[in-house]
């Protein structure tokens, strides 16, 4: 169970947190997070087990605590932005192969902003949010080119 939790916890990082992915690879620090994160769970493993829950729910359920600070992704949030309101520059970064590291890049530089709304999935509609991050990624095209 503990190394299931482990690739599962890493896999959707991969899918949704890719800012995070590569600042744990930056400071060889991803198999400390990992085990960081499932070992906090690992009590509630050990009751739920107790309880008799089946494997796919302690699996789940443990997920959903290990991921409740990740979510919504920042990463998707952005990408979404892109998409939506810069489909040229996505096409165009698509294209070269440079969409996921500008994202990224973007998600990074948008952090002061991000942590200034207070991220969640209760305020992700902001409108004054997504016109902050609308005017950072319009300043951080204008200056790639």
């Amino acid at each position: 169970m503990y190394q299931q939790l482990k690739e599962k916890l890493w896999s959707f990082i991969v899918h949704n947190n890719p800012d995070l992915m590569f600042n744990l690879q930056d400071e060889y620090k991803v198999t400390e997070y990992l085990e960081t994160k499932v070992s906090a769970v690992m009590p509630t493993v050990m009751k739920l087990l107790e309880e008799g829950k089946e494997g796919y729910a302690i699996l789940e359920l443990c997920m959903n605590e290990m991921t409740a600070e990740l979510k919504p992704s920042r990463y998707h949030y952005i990408s979404s932005i892109i998409l939506d309101e810069f489909p040229n520059d996505y096409a165009r970064l698509r294209e070269a192969g440079q969409l996921s590291y500008q994202t990224v890049i973007l998600v990074d530089s948008c952090k002061e902003t991000f942590d200034t709304f207070h991220f969640c999935e209760e305020n992700k509609h902001d409108l004054l949010l997504k016109e902050a991050l609308h005017a950072a990624i319009r300043i951080h095209f204008k200056q790639a080119k």
